[in-house]
This record gives C-alpha cells, sequence and structure tokens, in this order.
C-alpha cells in the first residue's frame, strides 16, 4: 500500500457558496490524470479506505453520510460500485429516496431521512437525497402543491435550504459527518449516455421516456443545484463538485472524498493488549473448557470402574 497523501483538488471542495457559480466548473476536467493512472491510484485509495473503515467500526462513535446528486446518468451507481468496493457491506449502507409514499407522505420532509441516517461506527450513502425536495420540487413545484405547501409564498426555497443546511449542521454536532458530492456532467455527455442505453440491448433496461422529459428542464436543474449549493455549503457539510464526464475520474475523486474525511478523523488502530475485562472473559472461557475435559474425565473412570 502506497504512503501517498491524497489531497482532492482546492476548488471542488465548496466550504463557503457565497461565490459559487457552476458555470466556473467543467465537466469534462481531468485534473492531470489519465484513464491508467486515475485507475491505478483508486486501487491505492480502496486498500486506504478497507483499514480506515475497520478502525470507524471499531470506535463506533462517529458515522459518515456520504450525499451522492447528479442528473440522470452522471453515473451515480458506478461511483457506488467502484469507489467503495473494497468496503465491508456490514457497515455500508445504500439508500434511495423515490418519492414519498405510504407513512412517508403524510410525515415532514425529514422524518425518513432521520430513519436511514448511519448508526456510529458505520458509512451510509443516500443515491439521491433530502436534496430532491429542493432539486425536483423547485423545477416541478406543483410537487410542492399537492402536499399542500405554497412554493409562491416569499422565500419558501430559500427556508427549505436554511432548514438543510441547520439538519446538516445538527447532525455534524451528533458526530455524524457529511460529504456531499455533486457529478457534474454536460448535456452533450448525457446525450451519449441516454443514447448508449438505446443502442446497447444490455443497458435498455435503464432507459425511460421521463429521462428525454426531465432533459428538457436542464437549465432550470442546473439552477436548482447551483442554488442549493450557495446555500448549504459549509465547513461542517462541504459540497465536492467533481467533474463526472469522465466516469473513471469521477469514481476516484468520490473515493478520495471519504479517505480525506476519514483520514482526518484520527482513528487509533483498534486496542490490541487484552484488558481486565477481556482478560477475565478469557479466563472464563478456558476454564470452560478444563471443566468440560474434566468431566469427560471422571466419567470414563466411573465407566471403567463400574465394569
Amino acid at each position: 500500500m502506497s504512503k501517498q497523501k491524497y489531497s482532492i483538488p482546492s476548488h471542488l471542495k465548496i466550504t463557503d457558496g457565497s461565490k459559487f457559480s457552476l458555470s466556473h466548473f467543467d465537466p469534462n476536467e481531468k485534473l492531470g490524470y489519465t484513464h491508467h493512472t486515475a485507475k491505478k491510484r483508486l486501487r491505492d485509495c480502496i486498500e486506504k479506505l478497507t483499514v480506515l473503515q475497520e478502525k470507524l467500526a471499531a470506535h463506533a462513535s462517529q458515522g459518515i453520510l456520504i450525499v451522492l446528486q447528479g442528473m440522470d446518468t452522471s453515473g451515480k451507481d458506478g461511483a457506488i460500485r467502484h469507489a467503495f468496493s473494497g468496503l465491508n457491506p456490514q457497515g455500508l449502507h445504500v439508500v434511495s429516496f423515490k418519492t414519498p409514499a405510504g407513512p412517508e407522505a403524510k410525515r415532514d420532509d425529514l422524518w425518513r431521512i432521520h430513519l436511514a441516517l448511519p448508526a456510529y461506527g458505520e458509512i451510509t450513502i443516500f443515491n439521491r437525497s433530502h436534496y430532491e425536495d429542493v432539486l425536483v420540487t423547485r423545477v416541478h413545484p406543483d410537487i410542492m402543491r399537492a402536499r399542500n405547501l405554497n412554493p409562491d409564498t416569499p422565500h419558501f426555497w430559500q427556508k427549505r435550504l436554511t432548514d438543510l443546511k441547520n439538519f446538516e449542521a445538527y447532525l455534524s454536532h451528533q458526530n455524524i459527518h457529511i460529504i456531499k458530492i455533486f457529478l457534474n456532467i454536460s448535456k452533450d455527455e448525457q446525450k451519449k449516455r441516454l443514447l448508449k442505453r438505446l443502442d446497447q440491448p444490455e443497458k435498455r433496461w435503464k432507459f425511460s421516456s421521463s429521462d428525454l422529459a426531465e432533459r428538457s428542464y436542464w437549465e432550470s436543474y442546473q439552477s436548482a443545484y447551483e442554488n442549493a449549493i450557495q446555500a448549504t455549503s459549509t465547513e461542517e457539510a462541504p459540497w465536492y463538485v467533481v467533474p463526472a464526464n469522465h466516469k473513471w475520474l469521477a469514481r476516484l475523486i468520490t473515493a478520495e472524498a471519504l479517505l480525506e474525511k476519514l483520514e482526518a478523523l484520527h482513528l487509533s488502530p483498534p486496542e490490541t493488549k487484552l484488558s481486565k475485562e477481556l482478560t477475565h472473559a478469557k479466563a472464563q472461557l478456558l476454564s470452560q473448557g478444563k471443566a468440560k475435559s474434566q468431566e469427560k474425565t471422571n466419567a470414563t473412570k466411573k465407566a471403567v470402574s463400574n465394569s
């Protein structure tokens, strides 16, 4: 395993959104990598994540929430499969939020989010998240009206964004660390990926006519994402605006974002020495074995004497 220190280019990490403009970010950027060098670095990154996840689980005092957002075809599923491929599935959970239904539809927006948060020692990935309620609903405000909310109320969207910012601050105070990733692809790249789904029979199941319908709202979605990142980027819960036209690069930066956070926690290795409690437990187990052995010996002697 390489001891090289990983560092995400600082311009991709947004901790203050007051001057953020999505137009300043190139989805086609390669950050000096080639496909080969990115894959090699990703392998090393995954090795380090495997070790750090074990430390996270051993301490069980902090949790990690990864928020993964992006337009259709931006590569969210692939990023999860590749960037986190070395993690122990026992401590990794992936949650995807659909349109609220059943009990969810009768409760506030964050009720179901609370239920899906990571336990201490675990990592949870939201493949789409609580941000859908300031993205999809902002582009299609009738969704809000159907829930008896009025998006025409003054400062409606800003209040909702402030609620999310405060919610994330609360989580960070509870030792739930938040990593928010926006997979930034271009409209042309999305077109190529949609055509690829249609051209390849094994990928056609991924295509939906709604993909084309939503594509017509491209500019509205870009504006909604920009506003969300502007309003909710903080030191506690930064956004990473990841160039995603090249899937291999997006996967690397996604993995590095988690690695950066885990390394910043400075988790010590699990205790290797036997504590008094563990020493006592070991003694009990050993005595149980001796007791059973003695019982077997006594039973054998008794059988011999009876014969």
